[in-house]
């Protein structure tokens, strides 16, 4: 239980619904920021202006999956009120404080760090990974199915990056009947790929393994799929970028080549987003009890 712990929430999705809901359950005293035009009733939790005297009184700060821009703004789709987490926010704070966002910009881990506010970021925990690669693989899935006049099954599809992501969906693509060839850096990798049923190579050879390929799905986020590979593509391919903003594609030159190209981050957010706060929410729950019990066996 957190009865007697204090939770904002300062902007966010609808994933943020299944998370306050959550807390609010296990007795935690909720307030939202940034959510005026939410219309749903949720008995017991209030709804307040960001403001110091409010975070002074906080014990834990939820933000959204991307924290803050680099200017402090936050993402909020439930106000037109333009929300911003400025330095004197932070330092209001009290030293007790835990900040939950999905992944923090240097603006947000700098303030942090300066005023020793805890920052947990909850994509870089594998559970949460884990659990996200789902929706994720599902949304490239659907995304694939949209933008292509074939099937997943006989289609001879690329997937690069063996992490979390990667991997479910590999697997997720070898279920649906593809031919998958895995692109990997390291040789346990390879291995997997080998014992999954997948065709791996090494990353440096990703230019000779692209010019039949159909689909090509790209899990890192550094600029891999260059204008070289692009350029050995047959102009059907359609590629999905997954990788976080900028993503790994040269997408001038895709675009140039009459090849789509999309950028597709925070799939779990848009395609499932009920799923993906439930995620969020479970994470958070834990956490919170952990940093509650571990206060008490300190007092």
């Amino acid at each position: 239980m957190l009865t007697g712990v204090h939770v904002v929430f300062l902007g966010g999705d609808a994933r943020q619904i299944e998370v306050f809901q959550k807390l609010s359950e296990l007795d935690a005293s909720v307030t939202l920021v940034g959510f005026d035009q939410l219309s749903n009733p949720y008995h017991g939790i209030q709804r307040k202006s960001l403001s110091l005297e409010l975070l002074r009184d906080t014990d834990a700060l939820v933000l959204p999956a991307v924290g803050t821009d680099e200017d402090g703004r936050v993402h909020a789709i439930f106000t037109s009120e333009e929300l911003t987490l400025t330095e004197e926010d932070i330092a209001a704070l009290p030293k007790h404080a835990v900040i939950f966002t999905g992944m923090a910009k240097p603006y947000l881990s700098k303030l942090c760090a300066k005023y020793r506010i805890t920052l947990l970021e909850l994509f870089e925990r594998d559970d949460v990974a884990i659990y996200n690669s789902i929706p994720t693989a599902e949304g490239a899935v659907m995304m694939a199915i949209q933008h292509t006049d074939i099937t997943i099954h006989g289609a001879e599809i690329v997937v690069l990056g063996l992490g979390r992501t990667g991997f479910t969906l590999a697997r997720t693509l070898l279920g649906l009947g593809a031919r998958v060839k895995l692109g990997v850096r390291r040789p346990e990798h390879f291995a997997r790929g080998v014992e999954m049923g997948c065709e791996p190579f090494y990353l440096t050879n990703l230019a000779q393994h692209v010019s039949q390929i159909d689909l090509l799905f790209n899990t890192i986020p550094t600029m891999i799929v260059t204008a070289q590979v692009i350029s050995q593509m047959p102009n059907r391919a359609v590629l999905i970028d997954l990788a976080s903003k900028p993503g790994g594609i040269d997408f001038r030159f895709a675009e140039k080549r009459g090849i789509k190209a999309m950028l597709a981050p925070g799939l779990p957010g848009i395609v499932a987003p009920k799923t993906a706060g439930r995620i969020l929410a479970n994470s958070i729950s834990e956490l919170l009890n952990e940093v509650t019990r571990s206060r008490g066996d300190g007092q």
